[in-house]
């Protein structure tokens, strides 16, 4: 729970010194505001193995296949990557640029996401009487 404070607090200070520096030195408040994003990022890789081990977990007790789950956690990876890099696109001034990032990202999205559409069809279908 303390990690999330940490998160807070450097989200908080990096944001403050980006905005001081940014009327002086507008490179530097975006090299202040990516060291911030990427110092949260590293602080939450360290929470990814307790993610990955349970879905080894249900992976196991399901015998759902593990395809499944690969492709599951590649879209929200997808997702996490997209949102930030739009962000970053937004905080260096490219708006617009990072909405293409977005839009480029919700159909990649919805390309990996149809096999599992289709699944689940086919599950429900099994399962309605004929």
């Amino acid at each position: 729970m303390e990690i999330i404070f940490k998160i807070l607090a450097i989200a908080l200070i990096t944001s403050i010194a980006s905005l001081i520096v940014r009327p002086v030195r507008n490179d530097f408040a975006v090299m202040i505001a990516l060291t911030g994003g990427v110092v949260i990022l590293v602080m939450v890789l360290s929470y990814l193995t307790g993610i990955f081990d349970t879905i080894k977990n249900v992976i196991d007790t399901t015998g759902v296949s593990s395809g499944l789950y690969s492709l599951i956690l590649k879209i929200v990876g997808i997702g996490y990557l997209v949102e930030f890099t739009a962000g970053v696109c937004s905080e260096t001034g490219n708006s617009g640029l990072g909405d293409k990032v977005l839009l480029g990202g919700k159909v990649i999205i919805m390309v990996m996401a149809l096999p599992i559409v289709t699944s689940i069809l086919q599950i429900i279908m099994e399962i309605l009487p004929k």
